[in-house]
């Protein structure tokens, strides 16, 4: 298998895990803080992390490398899910969606910008194609006008893009576990008293579900995913690879149908077509 092949297959693995992490995120909210959860998933994610950086005696980065290290934690770690969950204040998440159509465009911009590579012209026509058919779709009948939740969403996903970027830049180097684990240790002195601040008093109101979500985003979302998302950014290309998030929305919204029993739209079904067709041509010119 030639290292191109290996990245999207990574890659695409990272967009499943990720799509799991709305469904849980539904679910767990039903019982935890928005806040808490927030804290708590990176703080245990970081604990794991830093379990196995000391397990596998992995080399400590240079100085050169932690700035690159506190964009990643500035991007994923703290920035895209504070935003988020403060835009989710103003706006509903069928309408955050609209943004996060965005994110595959932006991750590819800063792969120009911070991984020197250079897409030919179809490239960015799929990928602006691709974005349309994802914003098109959660935009219909979701459209809010809130200046405030608009604003944070969009600043969420500019993080977002950036720390996809410059983790995947930074992974050629460190490896792609190794820095989402030293991230999430970087982040750690903030997030781990955040969760013990904002930790509920109780928690015997506090189902199975929600324990079995916070579980999901903390290893999964927070580590595992990272792992190969970051991988296969690195080894078949930022701008390339970044295309798949294309199909994150509608695996969310498949895994919310099949566990939360939500309704799959005819609809929803040509958006993702159109999708994947768009993926497919931003990979075959990619290079």
């Amino acid at each position: 298998m030639d290292k191109t092949t290996s990245g999207w297959i990574n890659g695409f693995l990272g967009v499943v895990i990720f799509a799991g992490s709305l469904p849980a995120t539904r679910a767990a909210v039903m019982d935890f803080d928005s806040i808490f959860l927030t804290c708590a998933r990176a703080a245990i994610a970081a604990l794991l992390g830093l379990a196995l950086l000391l397990v596998f005696r992995q080399r400590r980065p240079t100085l050169a490398e932690v700035p690159s290290l506190a964009i990643v934690v500035l991007g994923v770690v703290i920035g895209f899910p504070l935003l988020t969950a403060l835009a989710l204040r103003h706006v509903s998440a069928a309408h955050s969606i609209v943004f996060l159509g965005l994110l595959p465009l932006c991750t590819a911009i800063f792969g120009v910008v911070r991984g020197g590579e250079f897409p030919r012209p179809a490239f960015w026509l799929f990928s602006l194609l691709g974005s349309a058919f994802v914003a098109g779709y959660a935009a219909k009948g979701s459209i809010e006008i809130s200046p405030a939740g608009n604003l944070l969403m969009l600043a969420a996903v500019v993080l977002c893009g950036l720390g996809y970027a410059e983790g995947a830049r930074l992974s050629r180097r460190l490896g792609g576990w190794q820095v989402i684990s030293w991230a999430l240790v970087l982040a750690l002195p903030i997030m781990l008293p955040l969760a013990l601040f904002s930790m509920p008093a109780s928690f015997a109101h506090v189902g199975a579900p929600a324990w079995f979500s916070l579980a999901y985003v903390s290893l999964f979302s927070m580590l595992i995913g990272f792992v190969f998302w970051y991988r296969g950014l690195a080894q078949g290309g930022i701008a390339a690879v970044s295309q798949l998030q294309l199909l994150q929305p509608f695996f969310g919204l498949g895994l919310a149908a099949l566990f939360l029993h939500e309704t799959v739209s005819g609809t929803m079904l040509i958006a993702t077509l159109g999708a994947v067709v768009c993926v497919a041509g931003a990979r075959r010119f990619a290079t």
